[in-house]
């Protein structure tokens, strides 16, 4: 698929079909996340694939913005393997995940799976109810899943800047 296309056509899904995601597709998802770039190729993303009854049980206690979907990625990243700027100690581990995660979520959508991007949880009872270790930071979760028929783009989505209000040139 072309990757304006592709771009242009993928939307924030927010309700699923209860089908479960298959196993091909969830591991070319996560290898598509793999291969993204991460500061000095670090890697430090760390990725819980949720899609038991139990584990998806543990993660509505701790968001109301599951949308049902049958899988969920929590991304973190570690901050023992994050790459810091040594000017001000700025830590790359939130862009890396937010780049693996666009990664997957394009992948997901070539392969006619929605997905949205969720930073609304409570950070500390993911810890407890994932037993994260404590260099682990959840960056956010990925509800995943096929959409189901009646699934809509926000109107919002299409609305777009032009390129001159965002884009500066010297």
């Amino acid at each position: 698929m072309d990757f304006l296309k592709l771009a242009k056509q993928r939307y924030s899904v927010r309700k699923f079909l209860p089908k479960p995601v298959s196993d091909s597709d969830l591991q070319a998802i996560l290898e598509a996340g793999r291969l993204a770039p991460t500061a000095c190729n670090l890697q430090p993303q760390r990725i819980y694939a949720i899609r038991s009854a139990a584990g998806l049980a543990k993660l509505r206690r701790c968001t109301s913005c599951h949308f049902d979907a049958p899988l969920v990625l929590l991304i973190c990243y570690d901050t023992s393997e994050s790459w810091k700027r040594s000017f001000d100690g700025f830590d790359s581990g939130c862009m890396d995940a937010s780049i693996v995660s666009t990664h997957i979520m394009l992948a997901a959508a070539e392969r006619g799976l929605g997905s949205t991007w969720v930073c609304y949880f409570d950070p500390e009872l993911l810890r407890q109810e994932f037993s994260l270790p404590e260099q682990q930071i959840p960056a956010l979760l990925l509800p995943l899943g096929y959409p189901a028929p009646d699934a809509t783009a926000n109107p919002m989505h299409f609305q777009r800047k032009d390129l001159a209000e965002t884009v500066f040139y010297d």
